[in-house]
C-alpha cells in the first residue's frame, strides 16, 4: 500500500553490541533476522505476506560515530512500534527487564495520546527511543 514503511535502517555505535538487544525485541515484535553482512543485520517481518517493513543495523561512521543517540536534534525521535493487546506491552516490559534493557518509562496508560493508549518507552543501546503502544481501535 502505498505510504507504508518499506524499510527502516538504524546506524548503531556496534552492531554486535545492538544486535543481541534487536535479536530480542524484533523476534518479540514478530520479526526475523534474515540478512547479515560485514555492514550490518537485517529482519523481515513474519506477519506480513511481503515481510515488510524490514529493518537493519548498520555500523556508524564518521567523526560522531560514537555519539549517543540525541532525539531533540534534527533527525529520528522515536519508532513506535503496535502492540495487540495490554499484556503485550506488558510481556515486552518484562522481556526488557529480563535482557538489562534501559527503560525509559514502564507500561502506562498515556490519555493524552488517545482513548486507551497505553505504551512502554524504551531505548537501545546507544540511546535510540523505542515505544511499543496498544491503542484500542
Amino acid at each position: 500500500m502505498r505510504g507504508l514503511i518499506h524499510h527502516l535502517d538504524l546506524t548503531v555505535s556496534d552492531v554486535a553490541r545492538s544486535a543481541p538487544f534487536y535479536d530480542a525485541v524484533l523476534s518479540f515484535m514478530g520479526y526475523r533476522r534474515w540478512s547479515e553482512d560485514n555492514d550490518g543485520i537485517d529482519w523481515e517481518h513474519m506477519g506480513t505476506p511481503d515481510l515488510l517493513p524490514t529493518i537493519g543495523i548498520f555500523n556508524a561512521r564518521g567523526e560522531n560515530a560514537n555519539r549517543r543517540h540525541d532525539r531533540y536534534s534534527p533527525g529520528l525521535h522515536h519508532v513506535a512500534f503496535n502492540a495487540e493487546s495490554r499484556e503485550e506491552v506488558d510481556r515486552l516490559y518484562a522481556l526488557l527487564i529480563d535482557i538489562n534493557a534501559t527503560v525509559l518509562d514502564p507500561p502506562a496508560d498515556y490519555p493524552e495520546y488517545g482513548k486507551g493508549y497505553y505504551a512502554i518507552m524504551f531505548a537501545d543501546p546507544d540511546g535510540l527511543k523505542l515505544e511499543c503502544v496498544y491503542e484500542p481501535r
